[in-house]
């Protein structure tokens, strides 16, 4: 694909594999950036000719009193600016109808970043060699960060499959099951949900979050709620419900379980991948647990302070009755119902190709549709020492130049194979990847012995 040499069948590649929103043309919603540029610039605050509405102006004074008056250049405190975790905490009460508490709200480098943190901080510190190997639940298919995390550890992995069938619910009986087996070999520490899903484009209902709880309770686990795709709602008449609402709703007798929920920037209709932005909140947490992991974030000393503000500006927008409130209203209606949109016809679209099967994309940013791979293909992927899905999508990118992620990657059943591609394209080159995949699967069938 690198030598220029070579005659490709396709003008350029169609980067279709890694959910990024900007690369794939995603338009930044203006207020943010606007408040972000004052906040790099602040002699721009100054100056008269600067087109920028007056909230804009207001807002990035305010972030900057909130910065001590020292700007973007110097450190904030390792746990994050003290009113942002204020305003998160606002933010996390009006979505819940449930008090928070700013102190229990740490802002971190994007959402990989907290997920590295807590899950280094759920390790014991014993110093018995023959202690059981610690386990972590992990759904699959899954979020790579997960697994390379649990090896860079030395963690045990205990994999839960979720139900294709039932479009990709979590199963209490396959959760029963996984941590039953695995503890014969490691010691279950704590459970991780991703929802709504990556890849697999689910979004749990709430009687599975209650019992996702009530398994998680029952079994003294930790419970991390991965909720970036929280904004990534596409399900008729449904709204996002978290982990800490269903939680708090479920009385007294369970508020000793242990919770750490996630959310960041770089998803939603922000998009902001590259500016590294996130928080968490614990939940049910030891204070004692609390000021162990407030020292080891202070061994990183804080998170970039422009991933800090721009994570404030998503959980406090402006609001109606503001001056920039139309505008911010109308770019952000626009990307949320351009995703609505994308997922349906994709989800549609794909399931029509004949031997491939998808679910409703209900939320997130991907599908991950089931492919039917003939004898021949699997045969050819094996002598290449390939996965048979991995094969697929490197014969699609050679031949199409359209990039997709193949299903391995994220772990699936033995035996089936997928792949995952976004829905950030815009509408014309989602047609355009939709009618070059249907017709190179058509292409690739009949040369894989099928007629």
């Amino acid at each position: 694909l690198k030598d220029p040499a070579v005659v490709k069948p396709f003008a350029k590649v169609v980067e279709a594999n890694i959910g990024n929103p900007h690369a794939m043309k995603q338009l930044p919603i203006s207020f943010f950036r606007q408040v972000l540029a004052l906040c790099v610039d602040p002699a721009l605050l100054d100056y008269e000719g600067l087109p920028y509405a007056r909230d804009v102006k207001e807002r990035a004074r305010r972030t900057l009193e909130c910065l001590k008056g020292h700007g973007i250049g110097a450190y904030t405190a390792s746990v994050g600016v003290t009113e942002f975790r204020k305003d998160i905490a606002r933010f996390i009460e009006e979505r819940d109808g449930y008090k928070a508490d700013y102190r229990n709200i740490f802002l971190t480098n994007g959402a990989s970043d907290a997920i590295r943190s807590i899950l280094t901080l759920c390790i014991p510190g014993s110093t018995n060699k023959c202690a059981p190997k610690v386990g972590y639940m992990s759904p699959i298919p899954q979020y790579p960060l997960y697994s390379a995390c649990y090896s860079e550890l030395g963690v045990e992995m205990i994999p839960y499959y979720l139900d294709e069938d039932n479009n990709w619910e979590l199963n209490m009986d396959n959760l029963g099951q996984a941590i039953e087996s695995a503890r014969l070999q490691c010691e279950p520490r704590l459970l991780v949900v991703i929802n709504p899903g990556n890849p697999t484009g689910q979004q749990l209902s709430r009687v599975n979050i209650e019992q996702i709880i009530k398994f998680c309770h029952a079994e003294r686990l930790v419970l991390l709620a991965d909720e970036v795709y929280q904004e990534n709602v596409y399900k008729e008449n449904s709204v996002f419900v978290s982990f800490r609402k269903v939680l708090k709703s479920m009385g007294p007798q369970y508020s000793n379980l242990e919770l750490v929920s996630f959310h960041c920037v770089s998803n939603g209709y922000v998009g902001e991948c590259g500016v590294r932005g996130g928080y968490m909140e614990l939940v049910g947490i030891d204070p004692s647990v609390v000021e162990v992991f407030e020292r080891y974030l202070s061994s990183k000393l804080c998170a970039n302070t422009v991933g800090q503000i721009m994570t404030d500006l998503m959980i406090n927008p402006p609001k109606p009755g503001d001056e920039s409130y139309p505008q911010f209203a109308k770019e952000r209606s626009g990307i949320l119902t351009s995703l609505k949109k994308a997922a349906m016809a994709i989800s549609t679209r794909l399931d029509k190709i004949d031997g491939i099967q998808c679910n409703a994309i209900q939320g997130a940013m991907y599908a991950f549709p089931k492919i039917y791979l003939p004898p021949v293909a699997i045969a050819k992927a094996m002598e290449s020492y390939l996965e048979p899905d991995e094969y697929y999508c490197l014969k699609l990118l050679e031949e199409t130049g359209i990039s997709f992620v193949p299903g391995s990657g994220f772990g699936q059943i033995d035996g089936t194979y997928h792949f995952r591609t976004t829905i950030l394209a815009d509408e014309e080159t989602t047609e355009d990847i939709l009618d070059r995949l249907e017709e190179f699967h058509k292409k690739f069938l009949t040369e894989h012995g099928v007629n």
